[in-house]
C-alpha cells in the first residue's frame, strides 16, 4: 500500500483504521480542537491529520453513498466523480437484466460503480489507471468478493480472455490541474476510444457530462440524462442490450426517497402561443435531452417562446416532469414599473427566475430597493420575442 502515500498508509493500519472508526461525526467547527487533541494524546501527526481527511471525506461521501461512504476511503478528486448510489443502482440494473455475466468496469475510481454491480450478484473486474485510486478501490470493495480491483489501462483489457461480456466506463472529464474538460475527445480515455470496443462487447455504457452535444452522440445508443431531486448529474450512455428499448433520447429523473419519473422522446413538435395561467418549468435533465416538446405535449400546452425553455397551458395538468407555476401577472421588463408595481404590493423578498435574458438576479435585487413583508416569484424571460416579467407563484 506505499502507493496511497504516508498518511493514507499509516491509516491502514490497524491503529489507524480503529482512529478513524473511533471519531465522532465529523464537525468542521471541532476539527481544529480535536486534531490538537489528539496530538496531544500522542497520536502520529500524519495519522491523524488523514484521520481527519476521511473523516471530512467521509461526511460529504453521504451525500452522494449514503451509509455505505462510513467505511469508504475517499480522495477528493475521487470523490467528485463519484456516481450517486441511487444512480449506480440504476446502471447495475441494466447490466443485471441485459443478461451480462461479467462486467468491465474501465475506469472504476473509488468503485461506487463496481459496488452497486457486484451488489445485484455480477462478478465485476475493476480497472484503475491511477495507482492511488486503485489502491483505494480495492479497500472499499474489500466486502465484495465478486469484484477483482486491478491497476492498470482499461482500454487493454483482453474481454475474451477475462470473461467480459459488459463494459462500463466513466472517463475522467478534468485535467491533472482540475480544470473541467469539455470536449468528449478530450475525455481519459476519450469517447470514441470507449465507443470503439462495442465491435467487441456491444453491452457497453458510459457516464459521460451532462453538456455533451447532441451532435457528438451516436445515433445507435440511447443517451439518458438524469437528474436527482432537481440536479441534472450525468448523462448516461447505452448500447446494445444495455438499451433494452432502443435508441433514442430520455431524461430519468430521480428523488433521492427513492421516486423516479422517466421521460422518452417521442418527436413531438411544441408551438409558441400566448401566456396562459400557468407555466411550467422543466426538469434540466429534460431541457438537457432536448424534450420540452413532450412536456407540452403532455401538460395540453406550448411554448412561450420558440427559444425558451417554459410551457404555458390554460388550465393545470400536473406533471413529474416540470415545476409547475400559476400565473399572477405579465407586464413588459421594465425596471421603473417592476419597482412600482413590487411597492405596491408590500413585497419585500422575491425569487427571481431567469430565462432568455442578460439580467443580473442579485443585481435587480438591488436595484429593485424592496419594502415590505410579502413574498414572491419573478421570471424574466422572453415571451414571443420581447423581455416580459411574470408574476407567479408555485401550485401545490
Amino acid at each position: 500500500m506505499d502507493s496511497v502515500g504516508p498518511g493514507l498508509a499509516k491509516l491502514l493500519s490497524p491503529e489507524g483504521w480503529a482512529l478513524l472508526s473511533a471519531l465522532p461525526p465529523y464537525d468542521p467547527d471541532r476539527a481544529m480542537a480535536l486534531s490538537e487533541r489528539l496530538r496531544r494524546d500522542g497520536l502520529d501527526p500524519e495519522l491523524v491529520a488523514a484521520a481527519l481527511t476521511q473523516s471530512r471525506l467521509r461526511a460529504k461521501g453521504r451525500e452522494k453513498l449514503g451509509e455505505f461512504a462510513d467505511g469508504m476511503l475517499f480522495t477528493p478528486t475521487g470523490l467528485e466523480q463519484a456516481t450517486r448510489l441511487v444512480v449506480a443502482a440504476r446502471h447495475a440494473r441494466r447490466y443485471r437484466d441485459a443478461g451480462v455475466t461479467r462486467v468491465a468496469d474501465l475506469t472504476c475510481g473509488l468503485g461506487a460503480d463496481a459496488m452497486t454491480l457486484a451488489a445485484v450478484g455480477l462478478p465485476v473486474l475493476a480497472v484503475e489507471a491511477d495507482e492511488t485510486t486503485a489502491a483505494l478501490a480495492t479497500v472499499n470493495l474489500r466486502h465484495f468478493p465478486e469484484a477483482v480491483v486491478r491497476h492498470g489501462d482499461g482500454l487493454a483489457v483482453d474481454f475474451a480472455a477475462e470473461g467480459v461480456d459488459g463494459v462500463y466506463a466513466d472517463p475522467a472529464r478534468r485535467t491533472g490541474s482540475g480544470a473541467r474538460r469539455h470536449d468528449p475527445a478530450a475525455y481519459s480515455p476519450p469517447l470514441d476510444r470507449v465507443l470503439a470496443l462495442r465491435d467487441r462487447v456491444p453491452a457497453l455504457g458510459m457516464k459521460l457530462g451532462p453538456g455533451v452535444p447532441h451532435s457528438a452522440l451516436p445515433e445507435d445508443a440511447e443517451a439518458q440524462w438524469v437528474s436527482v431531486d432537481g440536479d441534472v448529474v450525468e448523462l448516461g450512455l447505452w448500447c446494445g442490450p444495455l438499451a433494452p428499448a432502443g435508441p433514442g433520447r430520455s431524461a430519468l429523473l430521480l428523488g433521492s426517497d427513492g421516486g423516479a419519473a422517466e421521460l422518452r422522446g417521442t418527436g413531438a413538435v411544441a408551438h409558441p402561443g400566448p401566456v396562459g395561467g400557468y407555466l411550467y418549468e422543466p426538469d434540466g435533465a429534460v431541457i438537457r435531452a432536448g424534450l420540452v416538446a413532450e412536456v407540452a405535449a403532455e401538460v395540453h400546452g406550448r411554448l412561450v417562446d420558440p427559444t425558451i425553455a417554459y410551457v404555458t397551458s390554460d388550465v393545470l395538468h400536473p406533471t413529474a416532469f416540470a415545476t409547475g407555476y400559476r400565473v399572477l401577472d405579465s407586464m413588459p421588463f421594465g425596471l421603473k414599473r417592476l419597482k412600482a408595481y413590487l411597492r405596491e404590493r408590500g413585497v419585500g423578498i422575491v425569487t427571481i427566475k431567469k430565462r432568455g435574458t442578460a439580467v443580473v438576479p442579485e443585481q435587480l435585487r438591488r436595484q429593485l430597493d424592496l419594502r415590505g413583508d410579502a413574498e414572491t416569484t419573478l421570471v424574466l424571460t422572453r415571451v414571443a420575442g420581447q423581455q416580459r416579467v411574470l408574476v407567479v407563484e408555485p401550485v401545490g
